[in-house]
């Protein structure tokens, strides 16, 4: 797989040395158990997977080759890089502009662009609609295209999908990014639907079998359809695809659970003639993390340490598995670690809580240690050292650290 030039100041020379062992011992990336590192009395169990994807660090290098390759010229990003806040404050430190804030509100009139300025498309990608708008006012939208090639993927799917007449449903949150640029790449050759979840798979089914009517099944999935949609002509033949940081797991049982929707109305055999098996858009670095997740509950541990941005959809799925088994803490960065202090994010609620003592008394402590896929592993190992403060002196860290081999 190609490398990519990502600034220094992102890397952690333990982690990659950590990455690097792993990929000699297990080059097919068959073996999901987390690596087990032992720093004084602490046992981190790192997940297998963990931290940049291939769409992230593309798009994290082809942003700083933007900066060095346009000396003088106003640069934009169509709205956040990727989720993460670190990675985003540095790159507005360099001077880049957001037009956008993650929800699509305008922050920059497009209009005050001109063709000299450079836009960076982030790893999201974005809507056709947004795509005209830029290329209307002059503005070159392919040198610095960074959309991840998995989203485009999804994107290319839909499109064959299209040509044999399949209504496209969406797994994916509505309101995010990647989903509204998925849903109108979709609609501009298709019928579409998002569904977030299971509970909603099921609103779906229910039309389906003949037990909700079309008029309740709109007034529920109201501003998540195409225009035009009519559930009795467009649910007869579907596909679904997938915002490529939901839970692939989800993705698998929703299209399982709709496939099994048509079996019941239609039988085994004519299951050809009403869904297409769309298995081949789940994003593979989602599936990884996803696993080595896994991975990581198949391990004793007093608990679980989270980190990436707040706003990470693919952060906040490791969360939910993990939260199954271990007091769980998702974090942003160490700063929201003081002393027996942590102060952690309550995805569910969206809130910040702060629980005191998070560490446990006994001796020997575990921790499960992971990261989303937009989350920098420097931020990482310097969650790891100030999780070891807790109970090190600087000096003392320093020392354990330099007998690791």
């Amino acid at each position: 797989m190609k490398q990519f030039e990502v600034p220094t100041f992102y890397r952690s020379p333990l982690l990659s040395k950590i990455k690097a062992q792993r990929k000699i011992e297990d080059p097919r990336k068959k073996d999901f158990t987390p690596t087990s590192l032992q720093i004084g009395d602490f046992t981190f169990l790192i997940a297998r997977h963990f931290g940049f994807c291939y769409g992230v660090e593309n798009a994290i290098e082809r942003s700083y080759k933007a900066l060095q390759e346009n000396p003088g010229k106003r640069i934009f990003l169509l709205s956040q890089m990727i989720h993460n806040p670190a990675v985003n404050a540095d790159l507005t430190s360099n001077g880049i502009q957001f037009l956008q804030d993650t929800n699509g509100k305008q922050l920059i009139a497009f209009e005050t662009l001109t063709p000299n300025d450079v836009v960076l498309i982030p790893a999201f990608g974005t809507t056709l609609e947004i795509e005209q708008k830029l290329q209307a006012l002059g503005i070159d939208i392919q040198t610095y295209n960074t959309t991840c090639p998995f989203v485009e993927k999804v994107w290319n799917r839909s499109e064959k999908l299209s040509e044999t007449q399949h209504t496209i449903i969406i797994h994916g949150k509505h309101d995010h990014e990647e989903t509204r640029a998925t849903f109108s790449h979709a609609v501009a050759n298709s019928p579409a639907l998002i569904v977030k979840d299971m509970q909603e798979a099921e609103l779906l089914g229910a039309y389906i079998l003949g037990q909700k009517s079309a008029k309740e099944l709109m007034a529920f999935f109201d501003g998540k359809t195409s225009v035009g949609f009519d559930p009795t002509v467009h649910l007869t033949k579907i596909g679904v695809v997938n915002q490529t940081t939901m839970l692939a797991s989800e993705t698998q049982a929703i299209t399982d659970y709709l496939r099994n929707c048509y079996i019941q109305l239609h039988g085994e055999d004519a299951i050809k003639n009403h869904m297409a098996d769309t298995r081949d858009t789940l994003c593979y670095a989602t599936n990884d993390n996803q696993s080595a997740t896994l991975g990581l509950l198949e391990q004793d541990a007093d608990l679980a340490v989270v980190v990436g941005g707040y706003n990470s959809s693919n952060t906040s799925h490791l969360v939910e598995l993990l939260e199954q088994k271990f007091p769980t803490y998702y974090i942003k960065d160490a700063t929201e670690i003081s002393g027996t202090h942590i102060q952690h994010f309550n995805y569910h609620h969206k809130e910040m809580k702060q629980t005191a003592d998070f560490m446990p008394s006994k001796t020997k402590i575990r921790i499960v240690l992971t990261s989303g896929a937009s989350c920098p592993d420097s931020i990482v190992e310097q969650v790891m050292y100030t999780l070891l403060s807790t109970r090190y002196s600087a000096k003392e860290q320093e020392a354990l650290i330099a007998n690791i081999a």
